[in-house]
């Protein structure tokens, strides 16, 4: 189960981190979509994650996500860490039980956890996130994967949104940036962020915005969401920040998704059916639904592009655009 030349340094991490040089039993865990394997080990009749990065090339260094995973452990946000080596690129640390974590609940704990990684001395900067989503849509346009006919008019109300929007490292936080349900688990009592491998300074709203995609259903529930995460009532540029960054996420997984299918051959129909975006995210959720096959990312594709369609259709672009436009000038 463990390959063959990773036995020695998973033999070496065990000693170093418990003083034995086995395990009583280990079980693959095949949930996410990282290329690292990751196994449920039990040491001395407890159970801890081992996770074994299999790219030995520079894009598999593991040493930044290490790096941010050991911040992130250190302040109580992450699992405790019981081994750790960028040069076997092998970890260790607490296997978190997962227990059933409903939405009410995570409407509360998650924006409480979030400001606690947003307050986090800040990470490297990596990416610049709203320039990466605009080369997505660019190559989007160039594989002409859909007609114009669908497309132009979201990509052009869209453009308006780019342009507007105020990213700024000076404004830039700790961020996870992929804050889907397999990746925060709640163990009955506490909620604990894992998979550290997208983590990077970005802008506040985009872990604000992954998260609401399955716990905010109406502007109530954004509300009391926001109202969390700042400690008090969020003012109309907040709301409005928050809202223009939903749709550039929206883009991000419409024209992210699109181009991983079609490069691994799967047809995208025009004329599909596409789900409803509450529905889908609930069944993701609740683990009914999977994104690890190419069939359900391409529905997923299809919910942010239909949602992203509405909300580019809104009262509320217009007046989010419009606070934060005259923010820049007032400042």
């Amino acid at each position: 189960m463990i390959p063959e030349t990773k036995r020695t340094a998973v033999k070496q991490a065990l000693q170093e981190a418990f003083g034995v040089s086995g395990y009583e039993d280990i079980r693959h865990i095949t949930t996410g979509l990282s290329s690292a394997l990751i196994f449920r080990i039990v040491v001395q009749g407890r159970a801890y994650l081992l996770r074994i990065v299999t790219r030995e090339d520079e894009p598999g260094n593991p040493t930044h996500y290490f790096a941010c995973m050991k911040v992130a452990a250190d302040a109580g946000i992450g699992p405790r860490i019981w081994y750790i080596s960028t040069e076997s690129r092998i970890s260790i640390t607490d296997f978190i039980e997962a227990q059933p974590f409903s939405l009410q609940e995570a409407r509360i704990k998650l924006p409480a956890l979030i400001r606690q990684l947003h307050s986090l001395p800040p990470f490297p900067a990596r990416v610049n996130y709203l320039n990466f989503v605009n080369g997505l849509v660019k190559k989007f346009q160039d594989k002409q994967l859909l007609p114009e006919s669908m497309t132009g008019e979201l990509f052009r109300l869209y453009a308006k949104v780019a342009d507007v929007y105020p990213y700024n490292t000076q404004d830039q936080v700790a961020s996870h940036n992929d804050l889907k349900p397999e990746n925060f688990l709640f163990d009955g009592d506490r909620v604990w962020m894992v998979d550290w491998e997208g983590a990077f300074l970005n802008d506040r709203y985009v872990d604000l915005g992954v998260v609401a995609n399955f716990v905010v259903r109406n502007e109530e529930e954004e509300a009391a969401y926001l109202g969390i995460y700042f400690g008090e009532e969020a003012c109309a540029y907040q709301r409005a920040r928050f809202f223009l960054m939903r749709q550039v996420l929206h883009m991000a997984y419409f024209t992210l998704l699109m181009l991983l299918v079609s490069a691994a051959g799967t047809p995208i129909d025009p004329d599909t059916v596409i789900p409803d975006f509450r529905d889908f995210h609930d069944r993701i959720w609740s683990g009914e639904i999977s994104l690890a096959g190419n069939e359900a990312r391409l529905q997923y594709a299809w919910v942010h592009m239909a949602q992203l369609s509405r909300n580019l259709r809104s009262n509320r672009l217009n007046e989010a655009l419009e606070v934060v436009s005259g923010a820049h000038i007032t400042n």
